[in-house]
């Protein structure tokens, strides 16, 4: 299995050489989902177009929404660095807009960034519980 993950990973390098946010996101997908987490939503836009969330997923009883924040190297820092306070704030207007719809409790939710490095291999760090709500 591990040898088509590569190939895929290699394919998609090349299908994707300039698209890094788009990688970034498969490969946190990938990610999480080895990691015990059950996705539920990519890419959730809200309604009015406010906002956005990569990734939406169950990790045990907790939905978790996160923010996949991707580089190509580490040269300007950290790409999780990039979480500032307004992208926080448009990740948590689209986090109530998508509990309202889905009409799950507000209490069981987390805001997490998953930071992906694209070296080879790729350096992914899923940092958990990134901000309060």
């Amino acid at each position: 299995m591990g040898l088509l993950y590569r190939a895929a990973d290699a394919v998609r390098r090349r299908y994707l050489r300039r698209d890094h946010g788009r990688l970034g996101e498969d490969l946190a997908y990938r990610f999480l989902r080895q990691r015990g987490c059950t996705v539920v939503a990519r890419n959730y836009l809200t309604r009015s177009g406010s906002g956005e969330i990569d990734i939406v997923a169950w990790h045990g009883s907790v939905l978790v929404f996160v923010e996949v924040k991707t580089r190509q190297t580490e040269e300007y820092g950290p790409p999780d660095r990039a979480v500032d306070a307004e992208k926080r704030q448009r990740l948590q207007l689209a986090a109530r807009d998508y509990l309202r719809r889905a009409g799950a409790p507000q209490e069981q939710t987390r805001f997490d960034v998953v930071s992906v490095v694209l070296e080879l291999p790729p350096r992914i760090d899923w940092i958990r519980d990134a901000f309060a709500r």
